[in-house]
């Protein structure tokens, strides 16, 4: 069903991203993103900020994705941090990404809540060093199972406060990016009616903390077809099957329709995070 751009998100803008994981070697990153920029710049109504494209490759990509994308609509991200500068061996320091032109940071992925043990007391280190760093940070939450969209709602709220440790001003700068776990990696998304009852409660509880705007995308298993059956939701958050540029473009293209009619607005901004 075809919402209208206010159903859509309370949101002035759509987010259109995508991460790459481990999936693709350094040439391949490279060729890949040369592709999806091509997409981007094609689609020159971009240009006005009502859909703003992220891409988040690997680590080794950064600096050559910076200078590929300089000038670009397609903002970088990438797909974690530290949470601080200094004798943290193995770790990248957010301050050090910002450097690099980073402008987004996934914090808190499934995965790495997971398999690399990552607990909300680190995610909430992150999330400060992120912002600190001048840095967006992606807060990737969601529930572990399939059930009812209330409880799931509630959920993703007690994570979205605990990385904050309650600072909503804090939460008023971030990208939350809802992937419930049971979908990440699955055949097809969580249907659209659940994903829209779901943002609408979390946004409920969000205003009542005081950041009713909080950008809130979804990702798992998200694809081509899905945005313009969503309500209430800011973007899409896309894994393998934009691995395939043409695939960004047409969510790009639904993104836009969606769009029409949204004031023009800074492309250059994320959230409330400046350039």
């Amino acid at each position: 069903m075809q919402q209208s751009p206010g159903s859509q998100t309370s949101n002035t803008r759509i987010l259109v991203g995508v991460s790459t994981k481990m999936y693709l070697g350094y040439r391949d990153s490279l060729d890949w993103l040369e592709r999806l920029q091509h997409e981007v710049d094609t689609r020159p109504a971009l240009a006005a900020g009502r859909v703003v494209p992220f891409v988040i490759p690997s680590f080794p990509v950064l600096p050559a994705a910076a200078r590929l994308l300089a000038g670009s609509p397609l903002l970088l991200g990438a797909q974690n941090c530290g949470w601080a500068d200094g004798p943290w061996t193995g770790e990248v320091a957010p301050s050090m990404l910002a450097e690099l032109g980073v402008r987004l940071v996934e914090i808190g992925h499934a995965e790495r809540r997971r398999h690399f043990n990552e607990d909300d007391a680190m995610i909430t280190r992150k999330v400060r060093a992120a912002d600190d760093a001048g840095l967006a940070a992606l807060l990737c939450v969601g529930e572990r199972d399939g059930g009812q969209p209330a409880a799931a709602a509630d959920f993703v709220y007690r994570q979205i406060e605990s990385a904050v440790d309650g600072d909503w001003d804090l939460a008023g700068r971030l990208v939350v990016a809802y992937e419930p776990v049971w979908a990440i990696g699955a055949a097809e998304p969580a249907a659209a009616a659940y994903v829209s009852d779901v943002v609408r409660r979390l946004r409920d509880q969000l205003t009542a903390a005081g950041v009713p705007g909080l950008p809130v995308i979804y990702g798992g298993s998200a694809k081509p077809g899905l945005l313009p059956d969503l309500e209430g939701v800011s973007g899409l958050f896309l894994g393998r099957f934009a691995h395939d540029p043409v695939n960004f473009g047409t969510v790009l293209d639904e993104a836009l329709v969606l769009a029409e009619g949204l004031p023009a607005t800074d492309p250059a901004t994320v959230g409330h995070v400046q350039p």
